[in-house]
């Protein structure tokens, strides 16, 4: 994939980021709380459902937000990075592409073959096949256990990444996300 012969990012690709960081964070967030079992049952539930139904917002908007950015390609490197900086950004930048994709597709798989429809708001439910099967619905469950303990790695790692640029090395490798 080619650069994008600038070094900032556009507002469209601004948008697209932070919608989709603060959309992940909050359901990697939900998803911790629910995976630990600290809620009443009916809160639980409630919390679960929207976990589901925003998951597969995320998953629709991710697919843009994925697919904007592999057409598109990534912005020219800042001046000055080394090359082993370039290397692990664009391996990061990868797997949590790849992550915005994995990581609500096998939620919604791990609903999906469990035979759980999954309720958009009370407007519509997106069904599940007629026949469940435990072993999908259990390989989905496992990747998605995974891909959470991944992209939440790859979220700090990147975050620690940003604040290291901005704070230590004083570039604009923060500030392009936030401003252009």
């Amino acid at each position: 994939m080619a650069n994008l012969g600038t070094t900032t990012f556009s507002r469209i690709e601004r948008v697209n980021h932070w919608i989709v960081a603060i959309a992940i964070l909050l359901l990697l967030s939900a998803g911790w709380v629910l995976s630990f079992e600290l809620l009443s049952e009916s809160t639980h539930r409630n919390v679960r459902d929207l976990h589901k139904t925003f998951g597969v917002l995320v998953l629709a908007f991710g697919i843009w937000r994925v697919g904007y950015r592999l057409v598109r390609g990534f912005p020219k490197p800042l001046p000055g990075m080394q090359p082993w900086q370039l290397m692990l950004a664009k391996l990061v930048h990868y797997l949590l592409l790849a992550g915005i994709i994995i990581m609500p597709a096998s939620g919604f798989f791990k609903s999906w073959y469990a035979g759980r429809p999954i309720n958009m708001f009370g407007l519509f439910s997106i069904g599940s096949p007629a026949n469940k099967d435990a072993a999908l619905a259990e390989l989905a469950s496992t990747a998605h256990y995974l891909a959470g303990l991944a992209i939440t790695a790859l979220i700090v790692l990147h975050i620690v990444a940003a604040v290291k640029h901005h704070l230590l090395d004083r570039d604009a490798t923060l500030t392009r996300m936030i401003r252009g």
